[in-house]
């Protein structure tokens, strides 16, 4: 039953071409990022890759600093699939893995960072001194960009503003979205059948009709609140919470309908055997069907995450410049009367919208990975 030689050399050198274009541009941009204008815009590739004018001025890696941080990420990548799981199944509080799964996503970030470029780059400097040619940059490399992007810049504040927009995506889909699919999972009405339907239509909208339909409310949303408010009631028109609103929204329908599948797959006698134990619906629920929900609830929730993340059209419209989310963000770096420069912490801060995506797939690719194969149970 084993495949023919010519297909499998055939479908794996498609494979590995495909995933070659498909990572290439992010490649590209990353090496970019770290190297001098004149190198990052130059027509020769090696010239990019290998950052002759970055050498020269003295910003560039040596040997020892390209081998400890091959083992230091590594490290941190065996770590976070292998280690991290068991920890956080051990040390989260009972009922709460999912805020323990987001505890340690960001603590595994955070030290990431202050390990790369907090202490290992001081240490490795002194150690080079002693060390001769392995001491010695044969590549060249410079971080500036990113600090100039972070720091001078002030990226961090769109960082904190994406955060706050996506978590609170995230926690109304979920929270909704399970209640709502577990219902209507169980349920055998006409009714159920009909709701997925008009959640279906609804997911279908452009977003650019959602927005024009919530926009007049945001705008007047003062004199709205104002007789439950009184004086205090807030114009939401540029703050996250009107984005969050509009893409809980936007994303409800698609969670409803993912959960919906992944309640299916779990046997309804687990249902009854609870309530045979003397659980009520909800204990059920909250006792017995959702400890064997976890993948598919990561899996969704990842979906929500990335929706909430990379929006441009609903946070550009929505948002005002001080709370701007970071890939609108980045649009204004690009749009920019800019020097080569300016163009190159462009590409800094595009390179760094990406990396909390891979912290996350890192971290959670198994209960990824077991959501998408195996609905919610396995056997």
């Amino acid at each position: 039953m084993r495949l023919p030689i010519g297909l499998r050399i055939g479908s794996s050198a498609f494979l590995a071409a495909w995933c070659f274009i498909a990572a290439f541009p992010i490649f590209w941009i990353a090496v970019m990022s770290f190297k001098e204008p004149v190198d990052s815009f130059a027509s020769n590739p090696l010239h990019v890759v290998f950052g002759p004018s970055t050498l020269e001025s003295g910003k560039g890696l040596s040997i020892l600093d390209i081998v400890v941080g091959i083992a230091a990420l590594y490290a941190i990548f065996k770590f976070s699939t292998s280690r991290l799981p068991a920890l956080v199944d051990r040390y989260s509080p009972f009922g709460l893995r999912v805020a323990g799964w987001a505890v340690a996503a960001a603590a595994v970030g955070l030290i990431s960072v202050v390990a790369l470029f907090g202490v290992l780059p001081p240490v490795l400097s002194a150690v080079e001194g002693v060390l001769g040619p392995l001491g010695r940059p044969v590549i060249g490399l410079t971080a500036e960009h990113y600090e100039a992007v972070w720091v001078k810049h002030e990226f961090y504040r769109n960082f904190l503003n994406s955060i706050y927009v996506t978590s609170g995506v995230v926690v109304v889909s979920l929270t909704v979205g399970t209640l709502a699919g577990y219902g209507l999972a169980r349920s055998g009405s006409n009714l159920a059948f009909w709701i997925l339907v008009v959640a279906l239509v609804f997911r279908a909208l452009p977003h650019s009709v959602l927005v024009a339909g919530y926009l007049p409310f945001f705008i007047g949303s003062a004199e709205i609140l104002e007789p439950l408010l009184g004086e205090s009631a807030p114009t939401l028109y540029g703050q996250p919470l009107a984005v969050i609103a509009v893409l809980v929204s936007i994303n409800q329908p698609f969670t409803i309908w993912m959960l919906r599948s992944f309640f299916q797959n779990i046997p309804a006698e687990l249902d009854e055997a609870a309530r045979v134990d003397g659980c009520t619906h909800f204990q059920a629920f909250r006792w017995v069907i959702m400890p064997v929900m976890w993948p598919g609830v990561i899996t969704t929730g990842l979906f929500s995450f990335l929706l909430a993340y990379n929006d441009f059209l609903v946070t550009s419209l929505l948002l005002d410049a001080s709370n701007q989310t970071m890939v609108p963000a980045i649009a204004g770096f690009f749009n920019r009367e800019t020097t080569t420069t300016d163009q190159v912490e462009a590409v800094a801060a595009a390179v760094s919208i990406t990396a909390p995506l891979f912290l996350l797939v890192m971290v959670f690719q198994r209960q990824i990975v077991s959501g998408l194969t195996a609905g919610a149970v396995k056997g």
